[in-house]
Order: C-alpha cells, then sequence, then structure tokens
C-alpha cells in the first residue's frame, strides 16, 4: 500500500473576513498524479500555496510524508513549484536555468551538468540546453520549467495550472506527455486545473473544490459517473439535473437527479418508448449545436426544465442535424444512468 505523501488536517485560510480555504481534509498518496480542480475563488490554488509554504494557514496543518511542515519555509519543504508563466531567466541558457536550483545548494559543478542534461532528457529536451527562453517554443518553455522542477527529485511537485497558456492542440498533446513523464518519474505530481476535461484526462484521482471545501475526491470515472453533490454533476462535464415537477413527472420521483448528455437518445417523438428500465421525456428541440463528430440537443421539456442530448455523427452532417431545430423530439435513456445527487447547498 503506498504512504501518504501530503495530509491536509482541518485546513482553513481566510483574507480578513474572505474565507479562501474552509476546513480541508486530505490525504494524496505518494506517486500518484492528483488534480484540484475548480471555478476561480473556489480555494485550489490557495490549498497548493498552503502545502508550498506560500501562505500560512489560518488553522490546521500540513504534513509531507509524516512530518509536520505547517511551520517551515517554502525551501525547507521537499516540494518544487511549476507556475503557469514558467518563471525562467531569460538570461541564462535552459541548461544553467535547470541547474541553478543545484547551484544554489552548493552541488559540485560536474553534477549539476550531468542531473542537468538528464532532466532535460526526461522532458525530450536533449541538445536544447544551449539556448535560451526566448528561442523556444511555449511547449518548450513548459519543458524547462518541469525539468528545473524534476532536477532536485522534490517528493512532491506542485503545478499551478501550467498548460493554461497553450494553444489548444499543444495543451492536449502536453495533457499527455506530463502524465506519461509522471509515471516514468514516480514524484507525486498534485495538479491544479479549472478545465474539467484537463483533470479526467491527466488525474488518478481528483478533488473538486466549490467556495472553499471539498465537494468530492475519487477517481475521473467516480467523479464523473457517480458525482456526489449538484455542484460536481453540473461543474465535471456537461450534465443535465432533473428537478421538482419534471423529476415527479419523468422519473416517479422527488429530489435532484443528474444524467449526462451522452447517455441520452433523440428519436422521434411517435417513436415506441416501452423499453424496460428506460426514462423517456418529450419536449422540443431549442437549440442544435453541430461539433463534427457530435452534436448537442438543447430540449425544452414538455414537463418542464430543458435537458441536453449528445449524438455522434455517425451518418449525419451539418444540414441534417439543423433540420432538428424547433422539431419534436423523444429522449429517452436507461434509469441506471439516472443519478440522485443531494440538494444544491
Amino acid at each position: 500500500m503506498r504512504g501518504i505523501a501530503v495530509r491536509l488536517q482541518g485546513l482553513r485560510k481566510t483574507f480578513g473576513e474572505t474565507v479562501a480555504v474552509a476546513g480541508v481534509d486530505l490525504e494524496i498518496r505518494d506517486g500518484e498524479f492528483f488534480s484540484m480542480l475548480g471555478p476561480s475563488g473556489s480555494g485550489k490554488t490557495t490549498v497548493l500555496r498552503l502545502i508550498a509554504g506560500f501562505e500560512t494557514p489560518t488553522e490546521g496543518g500540513v504534513e509531507l510524508a509524516g512530518q509536520d511542515v505547517t511551520g517551515l519555509a517554502p525551501f525547507e519543504r521537499d516540494v518544487h513549484t511549476v507556475f503557469q508563466d514558467y518563471a525562467l531567466f531569460p538570461h541564462m541558457t535552459v541548461e544553467q536555468n535547470v541547474a541553478y536550483a543545484l547551484k544554489v545548494r552548493k552541488v559540485p559543478k560536474a553534477e549539476r551538468l550531468v542531473r542537468a542534461r538528464k532532466a532535460l532528457a526526461e522532458v525530450r529536451l536533449d541538445g536544447y540546453g544551449g539556448r535560451r527562453p526566448a528561442q523556444l517554443s511555449g511547449g518548450q518553455r513548459q519543458r524547462v520549467a518541469l525539468a528545473r522542477a524534476l532536477v532536485g527529485r522534490p517528493r512532491v511537485l506542485l503545478l499551478d495550472e501550467p498548460l493554461g497558456a497553450l494553444d489548444l492542440k499543444l495543451r492536449e498533446q502536453m495533457q499527455l506527455e506530463l502524465k506519461a513523464l509522471q509515471r516514468e518519474v514516480g514524484i507525486t505530481f498534485v495538479f491544479v486545473t479549472h478545465d474539467q476535461e484537463e483533470a479526467l484526462t491527466m488525474s488518478d484521482r481528483i478533488a473538486v473544490f466549490h467556495q472553499g471545501r471539498l465537494e468530492q475526491v475519487g477517481t475521473p470515472a467516480e467523479i464523473y459517473e457517480r458525482p456526489a453533490t449538484a455542484f460536481v454533476a453540473s461543474f465535471v462535464g456537461t450534465s443535465n439535473l432533473l428537478q421538482g415537477q419534471s423529476a415527479r413527472s419523468i422519473l416517479g420521483t422527488d429530489g435532484t437527479h443528474s444524467v449526462r448528455p451522452e447517455k441520452i437518445r433523440v428519436l422521434k417523438e411517435s417513436a415506441v418508448a416501452d423499453e424496460p428500465g428506460h426514462a423517456t421525456a418529450t419536449g422540443t428541440v431549442a437549440e442544435v449545436v453541430y461539433l463534427g463528430d457530435t452534436t448537442r440537443f438543447l430540449v425544452d421539456l414538455d414537463a418542464g426544465g430543458r435537458l441536453t442530448a449528445l449524438q455522434q455523427n455517425l451518418e449525419t452532417s451539418a444540414e441534417d442535424v439543423a433540420a432538428y431545430r424547433g422539431a419534436r423530439v423523444r429522449l429517452t435513456w436507461h434509469r441506471r444512468h439516472t443519478i440522485q445527487v443531494p440538494d444544491a447547498r
């Protein structure tokens, strides 16, 4: 069984009357890729800064590998932080940037050189050591920042939205490369992001933050398929919430219920809907969004409310799906894909 790399106990942080972190208890395991996900102002970055030592908790404590580090300065903690802007020294070469932390620790020059080159090789930048940061692309500068963080082999690597400045295609490529690198080096990665797809793609486990509190901690599949709260259901991916009269009419029960768009089939209103174990609802297509490989249907329900359905474009074109706008349809999905969640706080 893996040990605990990071343990947060009763962690609370206030700035004046603003509560940024409201009593967080969390354990992050050795060697896992752990993401902290949430919208702006949810507390995730503040928690990262508390782990790094850049902020001091108002209450509670931080442990690294079983050691209480709450009162230690950032340089006394076995962690390294990678920021969105990379913070590279423009006057230094790539190799010098990577070796800088080792120089500060007074590691001999020959050893610094060997370790810096090894770190650059790990991020696939062999041969780039003599260049300046300005001569690199955004993705290459991001890799240099990673190499600089990894060269000292910290116990925990903290990443504060490091892919945020990259364009979409490069960002998706770097997501896969970063996860592969983490598997290769085996260091605990704690990754902060507001991008749900990014967290689902990269993480072993995810902590979802909202208003300074932990809403849910689990694997990507658990977070997506079994959201613990209405906020998680609505924030992680695209979800539909059935409540009140629509829930009673369609599902025959009260409460708040979640069903993912890709679980819903869009049929003609006249289609027979007596499949056992299925829920069904009729309505009018309010909008159709053609996405190339898929189409998103926004359907105003006769029972009240609106559901979004996602359908693969196996044999349809943009012209075909546009004809659905304003059409009467029947939506159907298996009841096992309907998850009851606690009402929003």
